[in-house]
């Protein structure tokens, strides 16, 4: 089959053409090896220059949003989309990365008769809970698409609110192929991290809303019982976040590591945490550092909210009380004796793209 994708080019951040990675990547690169004909359209925010090359047995587009600021008529990214539309002629266009995506996807596939699938990973009208207009313009583009994924079963519930009888498929998310169990003793000094203590790591943005008082809280209480502990924190921080002067001892600030370090630095720490709210993000997400940690064999404890619960479904002793800093406390240091973790095999990309394309071939002879 013949596919166009419509991405975001920096997808939380990171340049799908430099540093591609996750689901934005792998899923489009895995159909192309099963032998689908993929096109993929990105959209930078930046002042970047026009892009068109082949690359990973696919074709890549990229425009600029910035550069169109001042033109007139239709934006360049949409005047790409149906010229190419127009001459590769798809099977399906698929809607990637954010919101908008699903919307110009539902557009360009009404207009042409074409077949629409919309992707989601994250519960994205919690992001901008005041933005109804865009929320009534992307609940209007998944009634229309022929098919629509989601990360995990909530949110395909979520997302399939308006159309009981063709539901969302759960496509799950799953740690890049980089991360694997690496045994090697030097790894904590390659971060100056010391030796001979237990490393507690959160790895990712902090944000006061996810939940990040608890987890400095549940620091306070683990390092009464096990004093030599060190949080280790890798990602950026909200500004004007500070660290609770009670903890500052214990706590080790990295920074944003490049992609290349992060599994380095997971198979250094002795935890994972993976902590979340009860609320419209935490629970639609199905967070990929703990699919990275559970490939890494790394311990993981993770707030027990709907989306951590059903990627740790078959391993309830690594879940604590979301907002229960006590309780996460203790799960941390009965974990710490675990030193390894086995987990129930999840999916690969491999995996993930395989249900992909059986959904898009049956979608597609369904017709």
């Amino acid at each position: 089959m013949k596919i166009i994708c419509l991405c975001k080019r920096r997808p939380q951040g990171r340049d799908l053409l430099t540093r591609p990675y996750g689901r934005f990547f792998y899923l489009p690169y895995h159909l192309a090896k099963q032998g689908h004909d993929v096109t993929i359209l990105l959209l930078g925010y930046g002042d970047d220059p026009p892009i068109h090359y082949n690359a990973h047995g696919m074709d890549w587009y990229t425009e600029s949003l910035r550069s169109q600021i001042h033109s007139r008529g239709t934006l360049t990214y949409l005047r790409r989309a149906r010229i190419l539309v127009q001459t590769h002629k798809p099977d399906w266009i698929i809607g990637l990365s954010d919101t908008w995506y699903g919307i110009m996807a539902a557009h360009l596939g009404s207009q042409y008769g074409i077949k629409i699938l919309i992707d989601a990973y994250d519960n994205y009208e919690s992001y901008i809970p005041w933005a109804k207009p865009l929320h009534w313009a992307w609940r209007s583009a998944l009634k229309r698409a022929t098919a629509l994924t989601a990360a995990g079963p909530e949110l395909a519930a979520l997302i399939s609110r308006e159309r009981a009888e063709s539901p969302a498929t759960v496509i799950p998310m799953a740690a890049d192929p980089i991360f694997q169990p690496i045994n090697d003793e030097s790894l904590r000094r390659r971060f100056d991290l010391p030796d001979g203590v237990p490393l507690i790591g959160y790895c990712g943005a902090l944000y006061k809303n996810r939940g990040v008082s608890t987890l400095f809280q549940a620091m306070e209480y683990l390092l009464n019982d096990v004093p030599d502990a060190k949080l280790v924190l890798s990602g950026r921080k909200e500004q004007g976040l500070k660290i609770p002067k009670k903890i500052e001892h214990a706590v080790i600030q990295l920074g944003y590591l490049p992609d290349e370090k992060m599994p380095l630095l997971l198979n250094a720490l002795d935890i994972l945490l993976v902590v979340n709210r009860d609320s419209a993000f935490g629970n639609y997400s199905y967070p990929v550092k703990l699919y990275e940690a559970m490939q890494c064999r790394k311990p993981v404890i993770a707030s027990n909210v709907a989306g951590t619960r059903w990627v740790l479904r078959n391993h309830p002793e690594c879940l604590t009380d979301a907002g229960n800093p006590e309780y996460l406390a203790r799960h941390i240091r009965d974990a710490l004796l675990w030193k390894t973790k086995e987990y129930t095999p999840n999916c690969d990309w491999t995996d993930s793209a395989l249900m992909l394309s059986d959904l898009l071939e049956t979608s597609q002879s369904a017709a």
